[in-house]
């Protein structure tokens, strides 16, 4: 599943992990968020919640379950914040080739406007949220600021995927598809990317259309 890597799947990912799997849920969540790794957050959550409904021996119940998933993903954020924080003025720097000033500036600029907004979004799209982080640290974002509207992104996103499968997982349907469920969350998850994209495109083909002259 997920390009034919066996370790993405999420559900194959909390079997090999055996008694060990909810502090590797855990874990997995705290270094998407704060240790810049492409993993499967969003279906992990979810069938972490349709796991806790079947009566997974290994979670301590759903209301713990989700307190833990909120401090990992909060946590994890907070450390990559703070490595943006430390390393930024190192490699934006004037005259680097590939990290240049002129984007830890605009980086400052959009998160001065557009900051708490873009925190508590960027947690729902998979990828952005793994480097969004970052470059909140590298801007310079408020610290008080980012500390604030992380934790409630991770309230939100930890609470929703996570109960959305705990709740949904009553159905056996959807315990005999769990594949095609963690598809679909892929999917959706990255539709807002993929819609920015393509307007975006379409943006810059209307600005490069030379005007008709009659």
């Amino acid at each position: 599943m997920l390009l034919g890597i066996g370790w993405l799947d999420p559900e194959t990912l909390l079997n090999w992990m055996g008694p060990w799997a909810f502090w590797g849920m855990l874990a997995v969540i705290f270094a998407e968020c704060g240790l810049f790794a492409i993993l499967p957050g969003d279906s992990l959550l979810f069938v972490t919640g349709l796991f806790v409904a079947d009566g997974w021996r290994y979670a301590p119940g759903i209301v713990p379950t989700l307190l833990a998933i909120i401090a990992a993903a909060w946590l994890g954020n907070l450390c990559g914040y703070a490595v943006g924080y430390r390393v930024g003025p190192a490699l934006f720097r004037p005259g680097a080739r590939v990290f240049k000033q002129e984007y830890a500036d605009a980086a400052h600029a959009f998160f001065e406007r557009y900051g708490p907004t873009a925190v508590i979004l960027a947690r729902f799209v998979p990828i952005v949220r793994t480097f969004i982080t970052l470059m909140a640290g590298v801007g310079r974002m408020s610290t008080r600021v980012y500390v604030l509207y992380s934790g409630i992104g991770a309230l939100l996103w930890g609470v929703s995927v996570t109960m959305a499968g705990y709740w949904l997982g009553q159905f056996t349907w959807i315990k005999g598809h769990i594949d095609a469920i963690c598809v679909l969350i892929v999917v959706v998850s990255l539709l807002p990317m993929a819609v920015h994209y393509l307007q975006g495109r379409s943006a810059r083909r209307r600005r490069a259309r030379p005007e008709r002259t009659f």
